[in-house]
């Protein structure tokens, strides 16, 4: 049974989430203070977290960062009563898994839940654990270190968050193919929400200024205007190694 954390200081709706949590079969710890929130998820293991932005003493934001800084991976799905696509952009940089603005549908979250457990678990090594930790993706100039979970570029490190990291990861996955906002949507934050892909040509932009020698004339992501963004591969594949 997947046990959740769900935090927030208003007793309304962790009653609500608990209720329709524990009927879909979850276990439920609930907390409705930021800093007992932090506590239980750097001292307990979850499978997943919902958590709310605005709390009292720490706010779910530097939650998110701590537990990241932590290298706690357990999906995070921050919830606000606001809905400015700063704060929205903020949240997933730091390493959120996904973001819900109130009020919301009960099945909306459970659904949310059930889209980033199945993207979590497509992306799982399907290779022996051996071989999986010294496997590297390389394409061109482009490396990443699955197992450490960092990447480079002509020997540099670059400095990615969380999120970028799973972008470039999931293009040097997929190179030469075009990939539409709404697919790079469901692979790299675990749903599909056309009201939503203006984070996608955010988190784009932002990677564009780390990986590109001229941002406004990339080379590597390209944009394929009406279908979406293609990873250039001049004639070189990625490829594990060992």
């Amino acid at each position: 049974m997947d046990k959740i954390l769900v935090v927030d200081d208003e007793p309304a709706i962790l009653t609500l989430l608990k209720y329709n949590l524990v009927q879909e079969g979850y276990q439920v710890i609930s907390a409705q203070d930021g800093q007992e929130a932090l506590e239980l998820a750097l001292n307990e293991k979850f499978d997943f977290i919902i958590l709310d932005l605005m709390l009292p003493h720490v706010d779910g934001l530097e939650i998110t960062r701590r537990l990241r800084i932590e290298k706690i991976r357990t999906p995070i799905m921050i919830l606000t009563a606001k809905d400015s696509e700063t704060d929205k952009i903020v949240g997933l940089e730091i390493g959120a898994d996904d973001y819900v603005t109130k009020p919301f549908s009960p099945r909306e979250i459970i659904a949310r839940i059930k889209a980033i457990k199945r993207r979590l678990s497509d992306e799982a090594p399907k290779v022996p654990a051996k071989e999986t930790q010294q496997g590297h993706l390389t394409l061109g100039h482009l490396m990443i270190d699955q197992e450490r979970m960092i990447a480079n570029q002509n020997g540099r490190d670059l400095m990615l968050t969380p999120k970028e990291y799973k972008l470039l990861a999931y293009f040097m996955s997929h190179p030469g193919r075009v990939l539409s906002r709404e697919a790079l949507l469901n692979g790299v934050w675990g749903f599909d929400y056309p009201a939503e892909t203006r984070m996608v040509d955010i988190q784009i932009s932002h990677l564009r200024d780390k990986i590109e020698l001229d941002p406004k004339n990339p080379e590597l992501i390209k944009t394929i205007r009406g279908f979406g963004y293609k990873l250039e591969v001049n004639h070189e594949s990625p490829h594990t190694t060992s």
